[in-house]
């Protein structure tokens, strides 16, 4: 088995950064390039509603450069000595930017932590994993937190 190109797909959670390190044990491993993935959930479409504090574009625009600074943290205080590396923010639903992603880069394995949701939450709010897990072409490594 060669692992050539691995996704980490992050929320910048605990249950993310954990997941990482198996992300990035894996890419050293095999000297693999790592894909960092942040996906900002597309927002739902509050123009309709009375905002007068806040616009729309602002918002989004605002959303998208706290994820820039999030990643640009993370990436600093994790890949010090590691370059062989890509991050990016993408705006979209996560499970389909993942996959996206995935194909596009030919990649070889996915990695992302599991928020371990059960019962009517699971149900109402979905899984981002789950969903990977389900369509990915490629294996997929979710990783718990202990």
């Amino acid at each position: 088995m060669q692992l050539e190109k691995i996704l980490f797909a992050t929320d910048f959670s605990e249950n993310s950064e954990h997941a990482f390190e198996y992300a990035l044990s894996l890419a050293r491993q095999f000297n693999a390039r790592l894909y960092l993935v942040h996906v900002i959930n597309e927002p739902v479409d509050l123009r309709g509603f009375y905002v007068p504090h806040i616009s729309f574009e602002k918002l989004e625009k605002e959303i998208e450069e706290g994820a820039e600074k999030m990643m640009q943290k993370f990436c600093q205080a994790k890949m010090r000595d590691f370059s062989n590396y890509e991050s990016l923010i993408i705006a979209g639903i996560p499970y389909e930017e993942i996959l996206k992603k995935a194909e596009a880069e030919n990649i070889s394995l996915i990695v992302l932590g599991t928020q371990g949701r059960k019962g009517l939450d699971h149900f109402l709010f979905g899984s981002t994993a789950e969903r990977v897990v389900r369509s990915a072409k490629c294996p997929v490594m979710t990783v718990r937190l202990p």
